[in-house]
């Protein structure tokens, strides 16, 4: 929730005040006309916006529920068959490649000498 007090907007730093009067009618001026300027935009534009944010949320939830998620379920299904194969081919030609090479590399060893 957004709420913004006086304080936060008039920030008169500490040991630099206008005089009491004036401090005061400016809160008052101010916390009146936030107060009833927000009813009156409340009441212009408060129906229609809350209207056009119905559609909007309606439309988003409508697209959700019968398009993104259906679309995603499919992709998923689709992909774990693809997944499948891809994983048996892997198993199949890479692994005993890379076992190979392993094994021919395992039995090199490397000694630094320092000459002096």
């Amino acid at each position: 929730l957004l709420q913004i007090d006086f304080e936060d907007v008039i920030a008169e730093p500490e040991g630099t005040h206008s005089f009491d009067g004036i401090w005061k009618a400016s809160f008052t001026t101010f916390t009146v006309t936030k107060y009833w300027f927000y009813r009156l935009l409340s009441a212009i534009l408060g129906i229609p916006m809350a209207l056009i944010w119905g559609i909007y949320f309606a439309i988003l939830s409508f697209l959700h529920i019968w398009a993104v998620v259906p679309c995603i379920r499919s992709y998923l299904i689709e992909i774990q068959c693809i997944s499948r194969v891809y994983s048996i081919c892997i198993h199949t030609f890479c692994d005993p490649l890379f076992e190979a090479i392993g094994k021919m590399f395992s039995n090199i060893r490397a000694t630094v000498q320092k000459e002096i």
